[in-house]
C-alpha cells in the first residue's frame, strides 16, 4: 500500500481513483463496512481504493485542552487500511486553515483535484468542510454538477440493541472496562503500544516479573483493574511477530500507596524475557477483577496466583504460576 502525505507523493499515471474519507480511529466494523465498499467499487472499475485519513485527529486541533487518546495508532490504522485492500492512503496533515475550506473547495481541489476521485464512498455521518457543513446531500449534489459519483453507505449497527458502531462507543466500552464488548465492536481486541520501562521491581520480587509502561505511548487505556491479554513483540534476532499470554494490571497499585498510573503486564510462566527499551503492543481480552488494596502481602499473593489462574483460563493456555524471582535474567 502507498502512503502519501503531500500531493508530490501522488504518481503521475494514478488515473482516476475511488475515494473514502475518515479518520478511522479503530478502524471498528462500522469504518470496515465503507472500507470494504471502497475496495469494492474500486475492484468493479479497476480503479486504485484510496482513502483519506488524518493526524492529528481534528478533535485534538479544535479542542486542545480536551485530551482525547486515540483508539488506535496511525501506524495501525495504516496497518489495518491496508489489510482491508486499500491500495493507497493519503494522510492529511489536519491543520485550523485546513478545516476551514469551504465544502465545496475541498471536494473539488482535494477529492477531484489531488486525488483524481471519480466515485466518493462515505458513511451517511459524513461531514466536512469549513464547521461542518458539507454532509452526503451536499457531496450527492455538488458531485453531481461536476460529474463525480457518490456511493452513501448505510450506518452499521448492533444486531443487539441496534446502536451504531462508532469510535465514540469503543471509548465508553474501555473507560468502562469492558474490553470484550469493545473488541466486539472493533472486530478485534483493542491494543495500545509502549516502550518497556524499568520501574520499582516490586513484581520481581514477588515472583511476578511485569513489563512496566508508564504514560503508555498510544492508545486509550481501559479503566484501572487486571486483566487477561497478550503481550505482542516483534523479537530482535528474527523480527518475527510473537504472542506472549499475560495478566495485565492497570492502575497506581494502591496496595503499595502508588500515586503514577500504569500499565504492567506479567508474561505467564516467563522469567527470561528482557524488554526493556523495546516498543510492545498490549492486546485486551477481558477484564479480570478491578484494583484492590490488601491488608497484608499473603492476601495480595494470594489473589495475583488466582489472577494468573483467571488469565491462563480466558486466554486457553496452560496455568502457569509465580516464578523464581533468582530465574528472571532481565536487568
Amino acid at each position: 500500500m502507498q502512503i502519501w502525505h503531500k500531493s508530490s507523493d501522488i504518481p503521475a499515471d494514478i488515473g482516476s481513483t475511488v475515494v473514502t474519507i475518515g479518520i478511522f480511529d479503530g478502524v471498528h466494523k462500522g469504518h470496515q463496512v465503507v472500507v470494504q465498499e471502497t475496495v469494492k467499487q474500486a475492484r468493479e472499475r479497476g480503479l486504485k481504493a484510496v482513502a483519506l485519513t488524518f493526524d492529528p485527529h481534528p478533535r485534538i486541533v479544535h479542542n486542545p485542552d480536551a485530551p482525547m487518546p486515540l483508539i488506535t495508532s496511525l501506524a495501525d490504522r495504516l496497518e489495518r487500511l491496508e489489510a482491508a485492500g486499500i491500495d493507497a492512503v493519503f494522510v492529511q496533515h489536519y491543520t485550523l486553515e485546513y478545516a476551514n475550506q469551504a465544502p465545496e473547495e475541498f471536494i473539488e481541489s482535494q477529492l477531484v483535484g489531488m486525488l483524481h476521485a471519480s466515485v466518493i464512498v462515505a458513511g451517511e455521518d459524513i461531514h466536512f468542510g469549513r464547521q461542518n457543513t458539507g454532509d452526503g446531500q451536499l457531496l450527492r449534489t455538488f458531485g453531481t454538477a461536476i460529474g463525480l459519483e457518490t456511493v452513501i453507505v448505510d450506518d452499521v449497527c448492533n444486531l443487539d440493541d441496534g446502536r451504531r458502531w462508532s469510535s465514540t462507543w469503543v471509548r465508553d466500552l474501555l473507560r468502562a472496562g469492558d474490553v470484550r464488548q469493545a473488541a466486539e465492536v472493533l472486530g478485534r481486541p483493542h491494543r495500545i503500544r509502549g516502550i518497556v520501562q524499568h520501574g520499582f521491581k516490586r513484581g520481581r520480587q514477588l515472583g511476578f516479573p511485569t513489563a512496566n509502561l508508564p504514560g503508555v505511548g498510544v492508545g486509550e487505556i481501559p479503566a484501572d483493574g487486571v486483566y487477561a491479554g497478550w503481550l505482542v513483540r516483534t523479537v530482535p534476532e528474527t523480527k518475527a511477530t510473537e504472542h506472549l499470554p499475560a495478566a495485565i494490571s492497570i492502575g497506581t497499585n494502591p496496595h503499595f500507596d502508588g500515586v503514577e498510573r500504569t500499565v504492567e503486564a506479567h508474561v505467564l510462566g516467563r522469567s527470561d524475557l528482557n524488554l526493556y527499551g523495546e516498543e510492545v503492543a498490549i492486546d485486551f481480552i477481558d477484564y479480570v477483577r478491578p484494583m484492590m488494596s490488601f491488608g497484608e502481602l499473603d492476601g495480595l499473593l494470594c489473589q495475583m496466583d488466582d489472577d494468573l489462574r483467571t488469565a491462563a483460563d480466558v486466554l486457553s493456555v496452560p496455568v502457569a504460576g509465580r516464578v523464581d524471582p533468582e530465574s528472571v535474567t532481565a536487568h
